[in-house]
């Protein structure tokens, strides 16, 4: 469909009413879609052509380079149709990624009561629950009958980001149970709420970080979670859509963490070159710093070196080796960790598993090792045997290191991804430096 809609825009003359026909019949994800493809002319133009029942919903989905040229577009009386239509975490969102003369106005040209949802949803902290929740939720009486609740839900439910789970308050808006919608057409007319909701109740704090949020989700199948304040009354909800976008930036930003880059929240082919690059020198500076300490080890065992100075060709391989198992093990103890596997009180039994299994990794790595380096270095069964053993020391040292260092960052508060991969790595290589040589030394007598 994306490419009949192309086609189309690149007629001469643009046939507007077929182009306008085709549009309406589409999903307004995929509409959002198209105009990454458009340039900034072809983007106004077909904005201007959506039906205004989808324009709020449509907007919402584009990206935030293509809202700036379409409100720039747009007089101050459309700019406020559509941000009023937009929910208000969508209007947030979009708040958020604009500049300063384009927020103040968008502001200026909206409802106040819109203007003071978007305006209290901003002043929570960043990545916290109330920064991503939305106010536009059914709220119930508990002593309301269940026909009164359909009334409600009649009256207000299609300006609600969802109706499928609503919340149970008392008069004082305090939060006391949820009903869902099934429980609702289940019911007799005249049943009460209070008497058919479910008091066991899921929620979060204003103040909660995003990541328990979508940890909440993952954990209990939510559809849509209630958000409370200091006094658990009711003052907004998280829906799935919002903890989806919660999910895949954490996820990325851990990736990016553990390739040693500091997190990048726009797409890479509209970053510029010189974040790209800032976001990089950081890591690489201290990586490379870091090295200094594995050439001062060298540096130590200068007369070990000199009297074998075969003892070189093994380092690559022992530090590679060492810095993969570190990086494994550390993998695996952060995913744990993020789906809530491990805990900082396992430490003790990961750390026990993880010897056992450096362990056996050590000792298949090394019966290959000794079988290799005796047939290809002389038939020389002492130093085959020492870098056998070094490299089985290196090996369960490094998934020791591996699971222990994201354990204490997270008990440090630290994100644990900082001290995956590469950071690892380089602790492993100054350490396998140190087990080898030592080992070289009392085998060999060098």
């Amino acid at each position: 469909m994306n490419e009949t809609i192309l086609a189309l825009m690149n007629e001469n003359p643009i046939n507007l009413v077929k182009l306008h026909d085709v549009i309406a019949k589409m999903n307004t994800v995929d509409i959002a879609e198209i105009f990454e493809e458009l340039d900034k002319e072809k983007t106004i133009q077909i904005f201007r052509l959506l039906p205004k029942s989808m324009a709020a919903d449509v907007f919402s989905y584009i990206v935030p380079e293509k809202q700036q040229i379409i409100v720039g577009a747009l007089t101050d009386n459309e700019i406020g149709k559509i941000i009023n239509e937009l929910f208000v975490d969508d209007a947030v969102d979009f708040i958020e990624e604009m500049p300063a003369n384009v927020v103040e106005r968008v502001l200026k040209n909206i409802y106040d009561d819109k203007r003071q949802l978007i305006n209290q949803l901003l002043q929570y902290p960043e990545d916290s629950a109330g920064s991503i929740m939305t106010t536009e939720y059914i709220a119930l009486r508990e002593d309301a009958s269940v026909r009164e609740a359909f009334d409600t839900i009649r009256a207000t439910g299609i300006n609600k980001e969802t109706i499928y789970t609503c919340f149970v308050i008392r008069r004082d808006r305090l939060l006391v149970g949820v009903i869902s919608a099934k429980a609702l057409l289940l019911a007799r007319p005249q049943d009460r709420i209070g008497d058919i909701m479910d008091a066991n109740l899921i929620l979060a704090h204003t103040t909660d970080d995003q990541e328990l949020i979508a940890d909440l989700f993952k954990k209990y199948s939510l559809l849509s979670l209630p958000v409370v304040d200091k006094e658990q009354r009711l003052v907004g909800i998280v829906t799935v859509d919002d903890v989806v976008k919660v999910i895949e930036e954490e996820n990325t930003e851990d990736f990016e963490r553990m390739a040693a880059l500091n997190p990048s929240y726009e797409p890479y082919l509209k970053t510029k070159i010189f974040k790209l690059a800032g976001n990089r020198i950081v890591w690489l500076m201290v990586l490379m710093l870091s090295a200094t300490f594995t050439g001062s080890i060298i540096s130590h065992f200068e007369d070990s070196i000199a009297v074998l100075p075969a003892l070189i060709a093994f380092i690559p391989m022992l530090m590679g080796t060492g810095g993969n198992a570190g990086s494994q093990s550390s993998t695996l103890i952060i995913r744990g960790m993020a789906l809530g596997e491990i805990q900082i009180r396992d430490i003790l039994k990961v750390i026990w598993r993880e010897v056992r299994v450096g362990a056996i990794c050590g000792l298949a790595l090394g019966l290959v090792n000794f079988a290799r380096i005796y047939l290809m270095n002389g038939k020389d069964a002492v130093m085959s045997l020492t870098v056998t053993l070094s490299l089985f020391c290196t090996i369960i040292l490094a998934k020791s290191a591996g699971c222990i260092l994201p354990i204490v960052a997270k008990k440090l508060r630290i994100d644990p991804a900082i001290l995956a991969a590469p950071l690892i790595s380089t602790i492993i290589d100054g350490t396998s430096l140190i087990v080898y040589f030592s080992i070289a030394r009392v085998i060999l007598h060098v």
